[in-house]
């Protein structure tokens, strides 16, 4: 990896990225550069991980071929305005934000520039997440490996067309809120029961963890794993009904729906 590669903002998502990225490709650091609004955090985060930090965005875009913008949604235009004349039509642009795509970048830089959007989840921070990965035209496939290998340093990443990138995010970036809950609630039925709530949580987050490593390990279809636990009039096949009679796949799908009605919303202020 020795190409310069720029994050424009520094926050917790871009330090998860950098050092993945430093995990998996040690000489790294030498060229990787940062900016951040908060120069004392930048700074801490260069020293922490031997980085270089630019005192501006417009360092960065100078600096490096590959760079990354990891800046809140509201500050988007802002940044994009400040960039926009440093930028090199060779240069590869990654954007990290929910409910900013493609077309609104190329309306503001034009459409001859190298645009990705990339869809991290909080599980990046423990290196298995999720990246959802759309990208313009004018990215090469060389290029899309590029991004390809720098996500898959932090868990698993995966192209995918930018109109089911809304729904990917919300099934991979908003869906750890919901297993929580879920796992609270399983381990609540515990605690009701008479289980301690620290054993309780260690059970279900392992029986959750080992569930999802079978599905995608040995690429069990996840009916078939609810099938393998139900035993004809068991215990298992009991909770599945009570679950299925009381709604539970219709209000999670639900919530997707009404996660999806919330993006297209911010999505269209961005117009």
């Amino acid at each position: 990896m020795n190409r310069k590669i720029g994050f424009i903002g520094a926050g917790n998502v871009a330090t998860t990225i950098i050092e993945g990225l430093i995990d998996t490709y040690p000489q790294a650091c030498n060229n990787v550069y940062i900016s951040n609004r908060n120069k004392n955090k930048g700074r801490s985060l260069q020293k922490k991980l031997n980085i270089n930090f630019c005192e501006n965005n417009v360092d960065v875009i100078k600096a490096c071929e590959v760079f990354f913008i990891c800046v809140k949604p509201d500050n988007y235009l802002e940044v994009l305005k400040e960039i926009k004349s440093f930028i090199s039509k060779d240069s590869l642009i990654i954007s990290i934000a929910a409910g900013i795509s493609i077309d609104y970048i190329q309306g503001i830089l034009g459409t001859s520039f190298k645009i990705v959007r990339a869809m991290p989840n909080i599980a990046v921070s423990v290196r298995t997440g999720m990246t959802t990965i759309s990208a313009n035209n004018n990215v090469t496939e060389k290029e899309l490996n590029l991004v390809m290998d720098i996500f898959n340093s932090i868990g698993l990443a995966d192209v995918i067309d930018e109109d089911l990138i809304d729904v990917a995010t919300i099934i991979s970036s908003c869906s750890p809120a919901f297993v929580a809950m879920f796992i609270e609630a399983l381990a609540d039925g515990g605690v009701l029961q008479g289980m301690s709530r620290d054993k309780a949580y260690k059970y279900v987050a392992q029986s959750m963890m080992g569930t999802a490593k079978m599905i995608v390990d040995l690429e069990k279809h996840p009916g078939e794993l609810k099938d393998l636990v139900s035993s004809p009039a068991g215990i298992t096949i009991e909770g599945v009904y009570n679950l299925e009679k009381n709604g539970f796949r219709s209000i999670i799908m639900e919530a997707i729906e009404a996660c999806n009605l919330k993006i297209k919303s911010l999505t269209d202020r961005k117009k």
